[in-house]
């Protein structure tokens, strides 16, 4: 999707009455969706999850680019206090049941925000995953919200085109192997045999944390 047609959906959106947010990782290639949005529109809310588990460099990277685009950031937690996310042997749920933990900090704490709002631009890509391959431009989530994803025809060598050519600094790991960069307990560096969602939750056969999975409403 062109830079024009994101800001046609944009306005129609808003000129409809719907509230708009967005969401963010803040990895180098979430980067993109948001200098895009920031020119369009730099009030929209940018959500970061924060699920207590980031790398330091990740709340650093995000701090500097909400100065450097003027974002309008909002951060959001789980619910579960981490003393209460641990099995019964002790050990937290990442090791044991990383989809829970991923259910109690990434997916529950999304849901009063999609409760309050009518649109989320979210920034899937379909070259990222089979499950993002099969979404459509826009798609529906809970609570009557629709899931706009302008980014989805986008490829990898866009995204980095993109970067460069918009001087847009990149996030400080990648430059020590990581490249889809999540939680610190579950991300693992780049490996060329492993797809961008593969370095994710190694060897757990999975590739979502839940926000493309049990918030979409087919």
């Amino acid at each position: 999707m062109e830079i024009a047609d994101i800001k046609t959906y944009i306005e129609k959106y808003k000129s409809e009455g719907k509230k708009i947010f967005t969401t963010s990782s803040f990895q180098s290639h979430s980067i993109v969706l948001l200098h895009i949005l920031s020119q369009i529109d730099n009030t929209i809310p940018v959500y970061f999850i924060n699920t207590g588990f980031h790398f330091p460099e990740t709340i650093k990277y995000r701090d500097s680019i909400v100065e450097l685009l003027n974002l309008n950031l909002q951060n959001v937690y789980s619910t579960t206090p981490k003393s209460l996310q641990k099995d019964v042997q002790g050990r937290f749920l990442f090791t044991s049941d990383p989809d829970y933990c991923c259910h109690i900090n990434k997916v529950e704490p999304l849901d009063p925000i999609l409760s309050d709002n009518d649109v989320w631009i979210n920034g899937v890509r379909a070259d990222q995953s089979s499950v993002r391959k099969g979404f459509q431009i826009e798609e529906k989530a809970p609570h009557n919200v629709i899931r706009f994803h302008p980014m989805l025809d986008w490829n990898n060598m866009q995204i980095q085109k993109y970067l460069s050519q918009n001087n847009i600094p990149r996030h400080p790991l990648e430059e020590k192997g990581y490249f889809s960069i999540g939680c610190e307990p579950c991300t693992h560096k780049f490996s060329s045999d492993l797809s961008e969602r593969e370095v994710r939750w190694y060897g757990l056969n999975k590739t979502e944390c839940g926000l493309n999975t049990e918030l979409v409403s087919k």
